[in-house]
């Protein structure tokens, strides 16, 4: 019988300003434009609220004041690894902490109304920055 990799927790955040923007980020190496949003894996012993904390920080250079839940989702069938998603908002704007691997991330900021339509059309690279971002803009 063949085991599957283990899956570690993630975290993804819509970080949305006074305004009403989204941060948004973009790698300059994307061959089509392909769009994500702040978020990624959990570090060991850390709670989806510290890991979205910090990876809004470290990628966007963002933190935020007001955090609220929109929901944990099971990231596939086959793996127990759940995806906590959030949206972010009395945002502080600081310098991207950006890890190896990462140095090419371009942080954009764009109308919550682009950014579902980004995500209709698909631009997306993963499923939980669009379910996020729907979650984000029903409230």
């Amino acid at each position: 019988m063949q085991t599957l990799p283990v899956q570690s927790d993630a975290a993804v955040v819509v970080a949305r300003d006074i305004q009403g923007l989204v941060a948004v980020l973009t790698s300059r190496t994307a061959r089509h434009g392909e769009l994500f949003l702040p978020g990624g894996r959990l570090d060991p012993g850390e709670t989806p609220l510290e890991g979205a904390r910090r990876e809004l920080r470290e990628e966007a250079g963002i933190t935020a004041v007001d955090w609220t839940e929109l929901g944990t989702y099971a990231i596939t069938l086959a793996s127990p690894a759940r995806m906590s998603l959030f949206l972010a908002e009395e945002l502080t704007l600081g310098p991207q902490q950006l890890d190896e691997g990462e140095e090419d991330f371009k942080l954009m900021w764009w109308p919550m109304q682009d950014t579902i339509k980004a995500a209709e059309d698909g631009r997306f690279l993963l499923p939980g920055g669009p379910l996020a971002l729907l979650l984000a803009d029903r409230r």
